[in-house]
């Protein structure tokens, strides 16, 4: 900068700014990037929808949450708490000669079959409505997800992002109850046979092939779950209402199940084969249920899914 020395009629002083032409030169070609900066889309330059909402970040926001820790410890504790409960009942009655029940206590892969049966009515169900139900609709009850869109997150990907990590969180715990249970069921009752009321006696290794084919079945069962659950996550506001209608439809399914007046029109019932994983746990496989329960469940889950997207993309976020 330079003073000016020239006078001026009233005596003041003025004042020039002498500025490098080079510098003016380079924030005219910086501000006409700027102005062109956009893609034909309309997406700023640098912009990429896939560094938004990434799987291991979301993954592991939801693993820092109490709900599921809680979850999680509830698939580790269960067994040992099933465990108790034989421990301190009467166990004089001969153990091959009864049904599932009876047959809890004769080997660790009987163990765990006994754990996977009185799960899979109810708790199994709820544990992936709840982590499907709460995905999305806990983000618009604390007014978040409006948020997540202005990063901004194409719905189309927070909707599958979101339904990914419930679907890894209800896989892992899926996984950990059989297998703590497995774990538990070495210790205290040993590798022996799994036996059926059948009369089926499988042995140990091949019982845990049919094992990991059983939880896997159960995964692939409960697809519709995770559908209804994230069509009503989609829908409402309140997470309880969204996992509780999806834990009310399992219930209700059931109970209609239980109708033989229905005749065949129970095969379309989306909890009809949801014990078929047990025919699997024989030395001859019968995979005729387990096909149809598969085939089921997955016509069932992208159905809702399709609904879920459809829904989330057209809805009007406000919260």
């Amino acid at each position: 900068m330079r003073k000016h020395s020239g006078g001026s009629d009233n005596g003041g002083g003025e004042h020039d700014v002498h500025t490098d032409p080079a510098a003016l030169v380079e924030l005219t070609d910086a501000a006409e990037r700027e102005r062109a900066g956009y893609e034909p889309s309309g997406a700023v330059v640098g912009y990429r929808p896939r560094r938004t909402l990434r799987f291991g970040v979301e993954l592991r926001r939801q693993l820092s949450r109490r709900r599921t820790l809680l979850i999680l410890g509830l698939a580790v504790v269960l067994p040992f708490v099933l465990l108790g409960a034989f421990e301190l009942g009467d166990d004089s009655e001969d153990a091959e000669a009864g049904g599932i029940v009876d047959l809890a206590t004769a080997s660790a892969p009987n163990f765990v079959i006994f754990t996977l049966f009185v799960s899979i009515s109810f708790l199994l169900p709820m544990v992936v409505a709840l982590f499907f139900g709460d995905t999305i609709a806990s983000e618009a009850s604390w007014s978040s997800l409006k948020y997540l869109l202005a990063a901004p997150t194409p719905r189309h990907r927070l909707l599958r992002q979101k339904a990914l990590v419930a679907g890894a969180l209800s896989t892992l715990t899926l996984v950990l109850l059989p297998a703590t249970a497995l774990g538990v069921g070495l210790i205290w009752y040993g590798a022996g046979d799994a036996l059926r009321p059948t009369g089926d006696a499988v042995p140990f290794d091949a019982s845990l092939i049919a094992l990991l084919l059983a939880v896997c079945y159960i995964v692939i069962q409960l697809t519709w779950v995770a559908g209804l659950a994230l069509l009503l996550s989609a829908s409402t506001d309140a997470p309880l209402g969204a996992v509780g209608g999806a834990v009310l439809a399992a219930i209700l399914s059931q109970i209609l199940d239980q109708i033989t007046a229905l005749g065949d029109l129970r095969a379309v019932l989306p909890t009809h084969y949801a014990t078929a994983w047990l025919d699997l746990i024989a030395t001859d496989v019968d995979w005729t249920d387990v096909a149809t329960g598969a085939f089921v469940s997955l016509c069932y889950a992208t159905v809702l899914g399709l609904l879920a997207a459809r829904h989330f993309v057209r809805k009007d976020i406000t919260s």
